[in-house]
């Protein structure tokens, strides 16, 4: 029995300029009437079961959300970070999930985030937008990567593509992903890369996943290990040789400026280390007419899934695929949960960042460790070891209630005895009896307020493209230190929401190493897989040694925090 009355075509062919055919799943309803098609198009395997290939973040959700697969689904069909076709199908949708090339069922080279992927995609969403059941209108549903490539592809502008909805998704594969602040990150190479990608890569006959329906190899016609891996560009290599913003960089990320069509971008701010900074920049580079920006917490899964979520998406959609007069137009751009330490405040505001924010500094001082509203007269010095940790600076208790909402910025006057430099800034936040403030983050269950990186060596910023709070570095290349010189940077932390009660103390932290917290478990390191300890990336010879930050006097290192008064 079909569910929902549903219509289920399995590995249909699209079949694109140079004779590829890539295969898709195609979920649609039963009577034949023209609907909107929401697409998604990538490597992580149209026919693996989201509990199959990930079973710890089903078995979370599953606790968050009980009537996931109970409650108007059966859950048959729930892939990794896709949407559900057993909920939209009824609401008059049709869903297309789409193996890229070299991925799953789909034949060719896999070679994930390229611009031949994203020539793809586009060629995609025009097949699906000219079938007979399809009504002209195509959008873009997915969280991560399924989100990422929604940058890419639609500044590509394909005709039939209608909206998107990159759900925390980043937008500058440099500066989100693969480098923070310059500095390489083991992400990619130490999971997502091996786990995700190849183990569904196309011609796997090694994959430990079947397909539920066929239970049958998910991976297409099988070939040999020789094979396979002659059919893949290892993309790890590639972040590895291009350790700048080049032209590489510059041809997987979008052109955020030539996005025209309809956009909701939903960030989460324990999403440090991949899916934020690239919600709220995609946002606000697009050059689309009509978008929002949506902010949220809790894990990197839940949101996407959780009722009140999706009833938001299908209210954009229904809106801008099916013309609905549903008030969604109306709407203020954007849409936050506001952190408190033991609650979400949801509300509307007309712009980002909020216009009535009054930027403030916080001046760090190396003799008390304190942070103060006015630098110090006189000059400090606090030196730490390379790699190593570093130091913390803690405010005064909040004489009233303060919301910091925004971007963050540190600027910061340093010196070393080597040639290079790594900073990792992280703000955090302490309830009067000392326990740190902590809230479930994407991927990791216990995050702090907000984090940055800087690289000295990239120091250079572009000031037509900096904003309080936000500087922009370029990235194009480094500048080395020149050992017990002084030298003035700004780390661009990445965006926050925080309201402090009174009582409570704000800290920044200055590391040469990842953030690390001693805890009754043991140290937490990091925002989960977020770690940056590649050897060929921090020789010894260039960052081992001691660095040292200055304060007060002519040196003017500053917390810039966005303070948000509340509304008359």
């Amino acid at each position: 029995m079909r569910p929902n009355k549903m219509i289920v075509e399995k590995n249909v062919g699209i079949r694109l300029q140079d004779g590829t055919e890539l295969k898709a799943n195609v979920f649609r309803p039963e009577g034949g009437a023209p609907v909107p098609v929401l697409m998604t198009h990538g490597p992580y395997g149209k026919d693996l079961h989201f509990e199959d290939g990930f079973k710890p973040q089903w078995d979370e959700l599953k606790r968050l959300y009980p009537g996931l697969d109970t409650e108007g689904s059966s859950g048959r069909y729930l892939r990794w970070e896709v949407a559900d076709p057993e909920r939209w199908v009824p609401w008059g949708y049709a869903l297309v999930v789409v193996d890229s090339r070299g991925a799953g069922e789909s034949p060719g080279k896999l070679w994930v985030w390229s611009p031949q992927e994203t020539r793809d995609y586009a060629a995609c969403i025009e097949w699906a937008g000219t079938q007979p059941w399809c009504s002209g209108k195509v959008g873009l549903l997915g969280i991560s990567y399924y989100a990422m490539n929604q940058w890419q592809v639609a500044a590509l502008r394909p005709p039939h593509l209608a909206a998107i909805c990159p759900w925390e998704g980043a937008s500058d594969l440099y500066r989100d992903a693969s480098h923070h602040g310059g500095i390489f990150g083991n992400f990619f190479f130490e999971f997502w890369f091996p786990k995700q990608i190849l183990s569904v890569q196309n011609g796997h006959a090694a994959s430990p996943f079947v397909d539920r329906e066929t239970e049958a190899q998910m991976t297409g016609e099988l070939l040999s290990r020789e094979q396979v891996e002659a059919n893949r560009v290892d993309v790890i290599e590639e972040f590895r040789s291009h350790p700048f913003e080049d032209d590489w960089y510059r041809a997987r990320s979008a052109r955020l400026a030539d996005i025209d069509v309809p956009l909701l971008s939903a960030g989460n701010w324990g999403g440090m280390g991949l899916h934020l900074r690239g919600n709220v920049e995609g946002f606000l580079g697009a050059g689309s007419r009509q978008k929002w920006l949506q902010m949220h917490g809790g894990t990197h899964w839940e949101s996407f899934y959780l009722p009140h979520y999706v009833q938001m998406q299908k209210r954009f959609f229904d809106h801008f695929l099916k013309g609905e007069a549903n008030g969604w137009d109306t709407q203020p751009p954007v849409l936050l949960e506001v952190r408190h330490p033991d609650r979400f405040e949801q509300r509307e505001e007309g712009e980002w960042p909020l216009a009535r924010t009054r930027w403030t500094p916080l001046y760090l001082d190396a003799n008390t460790l304190a942070l103060s509203a006015d630098p110090a007269a006189e000059p400090a010095e606090a030196t730490y070891a390379a790699p190593g940790r570093g130091v913390e600076f803690t405010s005064a208790p909040m004489a009233v209630a303060s919301e910091f909402t925004g971007p963050v910025s540190l600027a910061l006057w340093v010196r070393a005895t080597c040639t290079d430099m790594d900073l990792f800034v992280t703000l955090r936040a302490y309830a009067p009896d000392g326990r740190e403030v902590l809230f479930r983050g994407a991927t990791d269950p216990q995050v702090p307020v907000a984090q940055g990186w800087l690289r000295v060596s990239h120091r250079r910023t572009d000031p037509a493209r900096s904003r309080p709070g936000r500087p922009f570095h370029t990235h194009t290349g480094a500048e080395p230190m020149v050992p017990g010189a002084d030298y003035r940077v700004e780390v661009e932390i990445w965006p926050t929401s925080i309201v402090l009660p009174v009582g409570y103390r704000l800290a920044v932290r200055v590391d040469a190493q990842d953030f690390e917290r001693e805890g009754a478990t043991g140290p937490r390191k990091g925002s989960g897989p977020f770690l940056h300890t590649d050897r060929s990336d921090r020789p010894s010879a260039i960052f081992r040694g001691q660095n040292t930050l200055l304060t007060g006097g002519r040196y003017d290192s500053h917390l810039l925090l966005p303070l948000i008064p509340s509304r008359p």
